[in-house]
């Protein structure tokens, strides 16, 4: 059991160590991270009990669109609605990098807790290809978004632009995702791809915005 729980938590604490420890200015205040943290955890089973639903009444058939609206659009849109109006105005969101801070704490919020519940479904035999995927593209998808609240904050013009490419942005990447895991047999031949580019796009906003 514990060790279980251990190698389901392991991967989202590294992650967020790792980006919190990336703030070369002035680190968060841990107790606001730990919250936003929480936030995401606590999304996890309202938001399995609506695609449960959907998925359940099939309210979208088609299994493309399903990939997008069912779980991407669900889960991308109330991780930026948590961010948006319990991080957006906090008088600790003082810099553009911070955006990815609590982007990334909220996402790994949600994808711990995921992660703990598959584990538990599914044994720990998984535990490495969790931490290679959804784990670290939870956290990179909170990497885009938090940028883009970043630059909705502390940019002059076109706010509205930027905090609407917050929450669209992962969405479309997150709904790619689902769709290649969809792909069967083939998943290995897209996945790698394009998990190198999500890193590649997710490192180059961490790269602009700490030169901001």
């Amino acid at each position: 059991m514990l060790v279980l729980i251990s190698a389901a938590i392991a991967p989202g604490l590294a992650l967020l160590c790792y980006f919190y420890l990336m703030d070369q200015d002035e680190t968060e205040p841990l107790s606001v991270v730990f919250r936003s943290f929480l936030y995401g955890a606590l999304l996890v089973f309202p938001l399995m009990f609506m695609e449960y639903i959907m998925e359940e009444e099939q309210i979208i058939e088609n299994m493309y669109l399903s990939s997008f609206l069912t779980v991407a659009f669900i889960e991308e849109f109330f991780k930026w609605f948590i961010l948006f109006f319990t991080i957006y105005n906090h008088v600790e969101f003082d810099e553009p990098y911070d955006g990815i801070v609590y982007g990334v704490a909220v996402s790994l919020g949600f994808a711990t807790i995921e992660n703990i519940l598959y584990l538990f479904a599914n044994g720990v035999d998984i535990a490495m290809g969790r931490a290679l995927l959804p784990v670290s593209s939870h956290a990179l998808f909170g990497v885009i978004m938090g940028y883009y609240l970043g630059k909705g904050k502390f940019t002059q013009s076109n706010a509205g632009l930027y905090l609407f490419l917050a929450f669209f942005i992962p969405f479309i990447l997150h709904g790619l995702y689902n769709l290649i895991l969809l792909k069967g047999g083939f998943t290995i031949y897209w996945m790698l791809p394009f998990m190198v580019f999500l890193w590649w796009f997710g490192m180059n906003k961490v790269k602009k915005a700490r030169m901001v």
